[in-house]
């Protein structure tokens, strides 16, 4: 069984808030984290690449930032980026973006122009909505689930998984693809490789 943990996470986003209804806050990044006990030796050294997964648009705008961040954080991690060809591991990753409704329902994926839209990882459930304390109509939320698979080039094995999930209100700093991103993926690469099959809550702030 999974074990469950919440800890804290410290997020500056440069974004000025728009509109004069709040905007509820971030809900925690819940992310979940398996790897092979046997590869503990290959993880944050080597030379990796980053692609989208298999199904993924790999030109869409928006998927980009992710595997930009990805590659940010693996780079911190002590992993250098490489081509395909050259590298020894290879990060895939997955990306689903969909507007949730105040009553909880899924209106579809987002859209952020030509290329944008993404792909349908993860189960889409929420991690609760959010009740706007401001007056006014409550907003939609925008719920986002990040996939990393890293895989062995050579054997092809999968070494490690992570799966991250966030919403955030519609109008929010952490909206924006950059900054979403930027979020997601330092809460899912927190204390890599983490432990195997623990699902956990990292707090973001806008």
């Amino acid at each position: 069984m999974a074990h469950f943990r919440t800890v804290s996470l410290a997020f500056a986003a440069t974004a000025v808030l728009a509109g004069c209804t709040s905007v509820p806050k971030p809900g925690p990044v819940e992310i979940t984290r398996f790897h092979d006990a046997a590869a503990l030796a290959q993880f944050g050294r080597g030379t990796i690449f980053i692609e989208s997964a298999p199904g993924e648009d790999g030109e869409s705008l928006e998927i980009a930032a992710y595997k930009a961040a990805v590659a940010s954080r693996l780079a911190a991690l002590g992993y250098r980026e490489t081509s395909r060809e050259e590298a020894g591991q290879i990060a895939q990753v997955r990306l689903g973006r969909h507007v949730i409704a105040p009553e909880g329902s899924k209106r579809g994926p987002v859209s952020v122009g030509v290329g944008g839209s993404t792909g349908s990882y993860g189960s889409g459930v929420g991690l609760g909505i959010g009740i706007n304390l401001g007056g006014g109509k409550p907003r939609d939320r925008i719920d986002t689930d990040l996939g990393v698979m890293i895989r062995d080039k050579a054997s092809g094995d999968t070494i490690w998984e992570g799966r991250a999930s966030l919403e955030v209100g519609k109008g929010s700093p952490l909206e924006a693809p950059q900054a979403n991103a930027s979020a997601i993926a330092q809460a899912l690469f927190r204390d890599f490789p983490g432990n195997n099959g623990e699902t956990l809550e990292v707090k973001v702030s806008e």
